[in-house]
């Protein structure tokens, strides 16, 4: 009768033993945060011709031919055709407001084109700008800075960003009087650039330009295990 408890009651441990065994350590998730400040080596600009005539085929001509004459003026400044491209041609009409009492209608046409363009040399920027401007183009918009190669400059900032969450792991497993144990996971948030402050106007330049810094950024999510208290 003993023997037949005893087995029994081995019988009911071994679950609850393998259980406890099987049961996930304590665990503790951080994010850290990682950026990289740099100095930028490339803008992009949006350069923009519109052009206005009763007929809609020649504001379309006139559009064209100033857009003729920026893509050549573009080619004797050294842009390389693989760094501009037409993002945007538009014809759209131009109607009367009927304020003075007559009958709303179309009083003609507006072209437009709009050319996006690198500058991968920034000492230039300012130059390329005027250029362009005294060739006809009468809109500019969307200039930002970046980098030609920024992947260097991003493996910065996943370095920065998992030890800072190294480091906030480190602390809170410390303050809560346990050991931290090994990484289980990371995961990266998502990145990006921004424009720091800008710093330095262009220099003999028709167009002053500052270039500023640019901003690289990266988050990670990083799950860790805790083990018993610390000593």
């Amino acid at each position: 009768m003993a023997a037949t408890c005893l087995a029994l009651s081995a019988s009911v441990m071994a679950p609850a033993m393998a259980a406890a065994q099987d049961a996930p350590l304590p665990r503790i998730t951080v994010t850290g945060e990682g950026e990289i400040a740099t100095v930028p080596d490339m803008a992009t600009v949006s350069l923009g011709i519109t052009a206005e005539n009763p007929e809609a085929g020649a504001a379309m001509d006139e559009a064209s031919r100033v857009a003729e004459a920026l893509l050549a003026r573009l080619d004797e400044l050294g842009i390389a055709a693989t760094d501009r491209q037409s993002s945007d041609i538009s014809l759209r009409p131009v109607w009367s407001n009927g304020d003075d009492g007559t009958t709303r209608g179309i009083t003609g046409f507006e072209a437009g084109n709009q050319l996006t363009v690198r500058v991968r040399d920034l000492d230039r920027l300012g130059e390329v700008l005027g250029a362009v401007l005294d060739d006809g183009a009468n809109q500019l918009s969307g200039l930002t800075f970046g980098l030609q190669e920024p992947k260097p400059v991003m493996e910065d900032a996943r370095r920065a960003a998992v030890a800072d969450a190294m480091d906030k792991a480190r602390v809170l497993a410390e303050a809560a009087g346990v050991t931290l144990g090994p990484v289980i996971s990371i995961a990266e948030a998502g990145g990006g650039f921004a424009p720091a402050p800008m710093m330095e106007m262009a220099r003999g330049a028709k167009v002053p330009v500052a270039a500023g810094e640019t901003v690289v950024s990266t988050q990670v999510t990083m799950v860790f295990e805790l083990g018993g208290a610390a000593e």
